[in-house]
């Protein structure tokens, strides 16, 4: 490993600063999803066009579902043809950055497949590195194995990440904290790491913060909650809750923390189902909402809508996508807007 780094004048936007695009990747494994796979597919063509309304979109299709790809989304979005081996983008794709000179770069994690849990996984290792290039951005790469969904940021140099998720050993074995969040640092360009116990119950992401927690602006987020005292994930999110009210970001600020309840009464059709309406997407000028077919949807997307008065909110259901183990955001990855691209 090489932990040597020049000074980075790149930095990540925030999810709520403006977008040149979004990018996801037409699901289309079915020796994992078997006959969930049509339905996930049916939704995932839900969220592209509700994502199509406020921004271009450009959905990867490996070459052998491109045509398919294509077809069922005519019209609508771009199509391009590269190898892939799942349809998490936000996990598997580039981390995009913006950069002082105006330019586009991006980072490019090792990727494992959340710890070695789904072979294969070197199709989508090497992804993130092609999108950067064909985008003409700078790619950066980072010895780090980490996802997209592991950390969130606020833009204005202070990031959130869960210990159960960077510093588990089926990624980065060996891997302390100052050393993760040196790179994390290098990487993203930020000055603040702050570090969640994170969620030792989630068997498939090892407890991704999008899971957990998403700002809604500098000093304030919204964090999963859970109504029902006799779960057991409800004294993990309160222990979580716990350690961010401790915390302050890089301005020095002490956190809003704006409680969002979860699906806690969705009959989960899976181990792995996502029930967190933390996983919403921002988009320029909306707010894509996960809902999951339960009497909790109407209040989450108020509950969401609230908290961002300027956007338009718009629900999408995504039951089957769910349970796969993630919802919108886990499917999207945002590309910001740079000077470059405004010239």
């Amino acid at each position: 490993m090489n932990f040597a780094h020049v000074n980075s004048t790149y930095r990540k936007p925030a999810e709520f600063e403006p977008h040149a695009r979004s990018w996801m990747i037409w699901p289309h494994r079915p020796d994992l999803y078997g006959g969930r796979l049509a339905a996930m597919q049916h939704e995932f063509i839900a969220v592209v066009r509700a994502i199509a309304q406020f921004e271009p979109v450009t959905v990867v299709a490996h070459p052998n579902y491109s045509d398919i790809a294509r077809q069922a989304l005519r019209g609508i979005v771009t199509i391009t043809s590269l190898p892939v081996d799942d349809f998490w983008m936000r996990d598997c794709g580039p981390s995009f950055l913006s950069g002082s000179d105006g330019g586009l770069a991006g980072v490019s994690w090792r990727f494992n497949a959340w710890g070695e849990k789904h072979a294969p996984w070197d199709q989508d290792d090497a992804l993130a590195r092609q999108v950067i290039e064909m985008e003409g951005g700078k790619v950066r790469e980072s010895w780090l194995c980490c996802e997209g969904g592991s950390f969130a940021l606020d833009g204005e140099g202070t990031l959130i990440v869960t210990e159960t998720s960077i510093l588990n050993p089926n990624r980065n074995p060996g891997v302390n904290k100052a050393l993760a969040e040196s790179e994390l640092k290098a990487m993203l360009g930020v000055e603040k790491v702050i570090w969640l116990p994170g969620d030792p119950m989630d068997i498939e992401t090892d407890g991704h913060i999008d899971g957990l927690c998403a700002f809604v602006k500098p000093g304030a987020v919204l964090f999963g909650a859970n109504p029902d005292p006799s779960d057991p994930h409800t004294r993990i999110l309160n222990e979580n809750i716990a350690c961010l009210r401790k915390q302050t970001d890089a301005r020095g600020r002490s956190f809003e923390i704006l409680p969002l309840d979860e699906a806690v009464d969705v009959e989960a059709d899976s181990e792995i189902f996502c029930s967190s309406y933390i996983n919403f997407y921002l988009v320029n000028g909306g707010v894509i909402v996960p809902g999951y077919g339960t009497r909790a949807d109407e209040a989450a997307a108020r509950t969401i809508a609230a908290a961002f008065p300027e956007r338009k909110t718009v629900q999408v259901q995504v039951r089957a996508i769910a349970a796969g183990g993630g919802a919108i955001h886990c499917i999207t990855q945002e590309q910001p807007t740079t000077i470059s691209q405004q010239a």
